[in-house]
């Protein structure tokens, strides 16, 4: 691994959270992803289980958690198993975990190969009368490939089909969407990192430089400071097609005049920044775009105070609705006409400002996590509004990320990346 791991004090603490929370005489069984295939003899790159993760700190493949609070003998209420390995893969895959290893980085105390895990397993099951498992339930997933985890669920129920079945991803949400302070630090990295790779385009845009050379730019910067790249597939949008939400090609030429915005995000140990600037290509806003652009951070200001402790997730995007409709009213892009007669299922201020303003992040950068429970401590939030205007062939989103603090307010990871249209003129013509 590149980056720095967290101490197994926090993923001690984190399986005695998830153990407050199971039924008495249960146990618990997490899995690692598998490794997917591309074509041929091709895979992606490992990408171990966030839940897993979040329990072991273990970053391998073919590894499973056993967690079983109550079980009578001491030594089965925690169990790692790994992928035991030997000569052939160390020559051709590296190094592996050794027990040893494990221990630190998880600190577990029992750690077996996977060889020894139906054994230990039909033990502790004997043992309990509730099983959790874990599968996929975030509200946006779309899973369309069997994971190991489905796999691992339908041989348990046939193996042990008198057991009480439990959800452990009602938990898993609970818990990691309030981030401990380790977690906040290794954010903090992830964010700080994205700033070295925005400051060193900052000097690099011009008239003519490409999309994809800007990319490179990015990525070069994160790499060269231990991530694994980008946290996700980044937008380079320059001109009209910052109005394509999720446009990924990143092949144009950025022209005179243009705007380019930016959606990326560095990751750092698995936590993920989330970062949108938008910039001018020539170096200056035009007056229209820097109506816009001042616009749009009037509303990711106001917006980043309204989230606080107890604040309803949906009301707070309703509220936001409200403060973007009146910016756009004073643009002259909505009329009280339009307000008036709007649907309310997709009010006026929607046909420039589509999508929500703020989702969890962390292991996942649409972390999981309530979207309509009150906000609590130490949750962690983008705040990303913006303004399309296709007719005017540029759009303009801002996004930072914050933690909501004990104490009212909040506190943002990406306070020291250039915001304001002053600030970002300045540099770019340094």
């Amino acid at each position: 691994m590149k980056y720095n791991p967290l101490p197994s004090s926090l993923y001690i603490k984190n399986r005695e959270k998830f153990g407050y929370k199971m039924a008495e005489s249960s146990v618990a069984v997490f899995n690692s992803n598998d490794i997917m295939p591309t074509n041929a003899d091709g895979t992606m790159k490992f990408r171990q289980n966030n839940d897993l993760f979040y329990l072991t700190g273990i970053d391998q493949e073919e590894t499973i958690l056993l967690l079983a609070p109550d079980c009578p003998n001491p030594n089965m209420r925690e169990v790692l198993f790994l992928r035991e390995t030997n000569e052939h893969i160390a020559v051709w895959e590296g190094h592996k975990y050794t027990k040893e290893e494990a221990e630190a980085a998880s600190g577990i105390k029992n750690i077996q190969w996977l060889s020894s895990f139906d054994q230990i397993f039909n033990t502790v099951m004997a043992l309990s009368c509730n099983i959790y498992l874990n599968t996929n339930e975030h509200l946006r997933a779309g899973v369309l490939v069997e994971t190991q985890d489905a796999r691992f669920i339908k041989q348990c129920k046939e193996r042990f089909p008198l057991h009480v079945y439990h959800r452990a991803a009602p938990i898993m949400h609970k818990l990691r969407a309030a981030k401990e302070q380790e977690e906040i630090d290794q954010l903090q990295i992830a964010c700080d990192i994205t700033e070295k790779g925005f400051r060193r385009i900052l000097s690099f845009v011009k008239p003519g430089v490409t999309e994809y050379e800007i990319e490179a730019e990015y990525l070069h910067e994160f790499v060269r400071n231990r991530s694994k790249g980008f946290a996700y597939e980044p937008i380079i949008a320059s001109g009209p097609s910052a109005c394509v939400l999720h446009y990924l090609e990143n092949n144009k030429a950025c022209k005179e005049g243009e705007l380019l915005l930016m959606d990326v995000g560095a990751e750092y140990g698995n936590y993920n920044a989330d970062m949108t600037r938008t910039i001018p290509v020539s170096g200056r806003y035009s007056d229209r775009q820097r109506k816009v652009y001042d616009a749009v951070l009037r509303v990711q200001k106001e917006a980043a105070h309204i989230l606080r402790i107890g604040t309803n997730i949906q009301d707070y995007h309703k509220e936001v609705g409200l403060i973007m409709q009146s910016e756009l009213l004073g643009l002259g892009l909505i009329d009280k006409t339009a307000i008036k007669n709007q649907d309310p299922n997709w009010p006026a201020y929607k046909k420039y400002f589509m999508h929500g303003t703020s989702h969890h992040l962390g292991l996942d950068v649409h972390d999981v996590g309530t979207m309509h429970g009150p906000i609590k401590a130490g949750m962690v939030f983008t705040v990303e509004p913006g303004i399309y205007i296709p007719e005017e062939g540029f759009g303009i989103r801002l996004e930072n990320n914050i933690v909501i603090k004990p104490e009212k307010g909040y506190f943002d990871l990406m306070r020291n990346i250039p915001i304001e249209a002053e600030e970002i003129e300045e540099l770019m013509n340094a």
